[in-house]
């Protein structure tokens, strides 16, 4: 069989090229120091590769939001510490208040003081984080979401929506709180109702501690109270008590509820108890009014009417302890919330703890993957790069070779 001259110029020209190739690659492999630096030089890996990589940019930014809402609720968190502060020089003074040897002027100061401490819980309320967003707007961020008025009245434009955060596939979380369950919904006195000394009394009666004693039997017997009650004081501290339709109430052997107060001592039915001290006069009243709400703003503008109306001693001791009760509501909001945020601080560190190590995995994984061994890499290149000028070598001899060399 004959071989064309050209046939086997072309071969030689061919093989040549592919170990060329090969030659390249390898030299891209040592300088990149990577295995597969296009789709071709493994499909299957170039696969895992991409995925790889997928994975770990999704991570990347969840560790970015990550850190994101640590530093906005770490903001938020510092806040509250300094609105509880606020709130416990607020119930200094409001029990301040209440010692009888105050004079008109004192009553004043601390109502000047009681003043100032609003308007810096608006300033609070309307902190923002290092991008400028107002912490306790919802998700209204851009606007200040606590808008004082005449007279000190405060009102809330923002929303009850929570700001999220993805921090996972298919897990998101809180950073932030809406200031309409931190600062304006607060349920009023204990809790569950408000107890308070009728405005027209002439004793002496003082209301103090009250709550629910029994709640099931409170629960059983609220609805048909139209949500409070008032116990009216007759002569010599006898009781009675009417619902708010203005029914008596009456125990379980069907009979009015009632009895005699004495000095110190309480009241109980239908599963409230509420401890009075002082003497009533006949005709005085105690109102119980259940599922009421009152803003700590509103609360500190009472605190401060209170102190300057220039009432009596009892009408002052009542009127501050009332509020105090609603401090202390809006102290348990506070306290609740930040209880909260330290537990979404646990969850953003502990996610991002997870994510560090997944990503060491994950690098681990895709190096196995893409990265070539070095010493391999530059023994293949030694190797082609011989066999290349060996091939290079050969075809020249061949190329000058002809019949004349042999005619010769």
């Amino acid at each position: 069989m004959r071989l064309s001259t050209s046939w086997m110029y072309q071969q030689s020209l061919s093989s040549m090229l592919n170990q060329q190739s090969s030659v390249a690659a390898s030299q891209n492999q040592v300088t990149t120091g990577k295995r597969i630096n296009v789709p071709s030089d493994d499909p299957a890996g170039a696969g895992q590769v991409i995925s790889l990589n997928h994975i770990m940019a999704a991570n990347t930014q969840y560790s970015s939001n990550i850190d994101s809402a640590t530093t906005r609720l770490n903001t938020e968190a510092s806040v509250l510490t300094s609105v509880n502060g606020l709130l416990d020089q607020a119930r200094t003074l409001g029990l301040q208040g209440i010692n009888s040897t105050l004079a008109p002027a004192d009553r004043a100061s601390m109502a000047s003081q009681l003043s100032q401490m609003r308007d810096q819980l608006v300033q609070l309320g309307n902190s923002t984080d290092s991008n400028g967003n107002a912490l306790f707007a919802g998700t209204a961020t851009t606007t200040a979401p606590f808008q004082a008025g005449a007279g000190g009245n405060v009102s809330y434009v923002g929303n009850g929506v929570q700001q999220m955060a993805a921090i996972g596939a298919g897990l998101q979380l809180p950073t932030g709180d809406s200031g309409a369950g931190l600062f304006m919904n607060i349920p009023a006195g204990n809790g569950s109702f408000v107890a308070a000394a009728g405005s027209t009394n002439t004793g002496s009666l003082l209301v103090g501690a009250n709550s629910v004693a029994d709640l099931s039997a409170w629960n059983a017997a609220l609805p048909a109270s139209g949500g409070g009650y008032t116990i009216t004081f007759g002569a010599g501290g006898a009781w009675t008590a009417a619902d708010a339709h203005g029914n008596p109430v009456l125990n379980s052997s069907g009979s009015p509820v009632g009895g005699t107060y004495t000095d110190g001592g309480s009241i109980s039915f239908n599963g409230l108890t509420v401890a009075m001290s002082g003497t009533p006069a006949a005709g005085d009243t105690v109102s119980v009014k259940a599922g009421t709400q009152q803003d700590v703003f509103t609360t500190l503008n009472t605190m401060i009417a209170t102190l300057q109306g220039g009432g009596s001693e009892v009408q002052i001791a009542n009127g501050l302890s009332r509020q105090l009760e609603s401090l202390d509501q809006a102290q348990s909001a506070v306290a609740n919330v930040q209880v909260s945020v330290g537990g979404r601080l646990n969850t953003l560190q502990t996610q991002q703890n997870t994510y560090t190590d997944l990503n060491v995995t994950y690098k681990a994984a895709l190096s196995g993957v893409q990265d070539v061994d070095a010493y391999t890499a530059i023994s293949n290149l030694s190797l082609q790069s011989a066999s290349l000028q060996a091939s290079q070598q050969v075809f020249a001899q061949v190329k000058s070779m002809s019949l004349f060399n042999y005619l010769k």
